[in-house]
């Protein structure tokens, strides 16, 4: 099936006046028009094409990039604003149509935004939403805390920067764990630091674990993971020259290092001493 709104592989037909008419497998045909067709090609090779309706809303296949596809985000700029709604470049002939009802805040020539492109069902037509919100879901997570994942920055709030995780849910940087300049659209790698009781998460931008704390706990994960099969006979109630003597370090700061990495999880603290989870 030729999927309207994405990239799709297909096999060259034959060729015509008008273009190229390519096929799927299971022999539906589109054209691509003269416009589109590479200086060299064999009838029967497959060709990759990006589908959209025309002008006429008749599916046509083009070689060109698009800068979003279907069920994707991206950063659009609006290039008019007509009676029935804002018309955004995406990199094609035809512009983008994003309907009043579909904006969340009134769009403005010249402006840019966030927004998600989907199929119409009911009039089979791709159209962009910047409530961008709609298109994630929280309920059923598919990720969990220390993953690395995917971001889209999406909008500011009072408590940092939202985040689209994974194209799928809604997370949220604290301003607290936000070290660099980050925009509207940007696409960055992050990490999971909590998943919160009803589901809302926590992102970061820097890894989660030792590597990423203060340098004591990291000396403490690095013997951890040296020596003893990930097993350290201190604990908060050891010696402070039995901890001076084994780590160089003060019995104040080990308790505070070894708070912080039972907090993320990274060990368990027994009588007998410190064990790697």
């Amino acid at each position: 099936m030729i999927r309207i709104g994405d990239y799709n592989t297909l096999e060259i037909l034959r060729e015509t006046d008008q273009g190229l008419y390519l096929a799927d497998k299971e022999g539906n045909e589109i054209l691509l028009p003269n416009r589109y067709v590479p200086e060299s090609f064999k009838i029967w090779e497959e060709i990759e094409v990006f589908v959209y309706l025309d002008n006429e809303e008749r599916p046509v296949a083009v070689t060109d990039e698009p800068f979003i596809v279907r069920d994707d985000f991206a950063l659009l700029r609006c290039n008019q604003v007509t009676d029935h709604g804002a018309f955004l470049d995406w990199g094609l002939v035809k512009e983008l149509f994003c309907p009043f009802k579909e904006q969340a805040f009134k769009m403005k020539a010249g402006g840019w935004y966030l927004v998600h492109c989907y199929l119409d069902e009911v009039t089979n037509r791709l159209v962009a939403s910047s409530k961008t919100n709609r298109f994630l879901d929280n309920k059923e997570l598919t990720v969990q805390q220390f993953d690395e994942v995917d971001l889209i920055v999406s909008h500011p709030s009072e408590l940092g920067m939202n985040v689209i995780v994974n194209y799928e849910h809604l997370g949220l940087i604290f301003s607290e764990d936000i070290f660099k300049d980050v925009s509207i659209g940007d696409r960055l790698k992050g990490f999971v630091k909590k998943v919160r009781d009803d589901n809302k998460l926590d992102i970061v931008l820097g890894k989660i674990g030792y590597r990423n704390i203060e340098p004591n706990a990291e000396i403490i994960m690095q013997h951890l993971e040296d020596t003893n099969d990930g097993f350290l006979h201190l604990n908060d109630k050891s010696n402070p020259e039995d901890i001076k003597r084994e780590l160089q370090m003060s019995k104040k700061n080990f308790k505070k290092a070894i708070g912080t990495l039972y907090k993320q999880k990274l060990i368990t603290i027994k009588e007998d001493g410190i064990y790697l989870n």
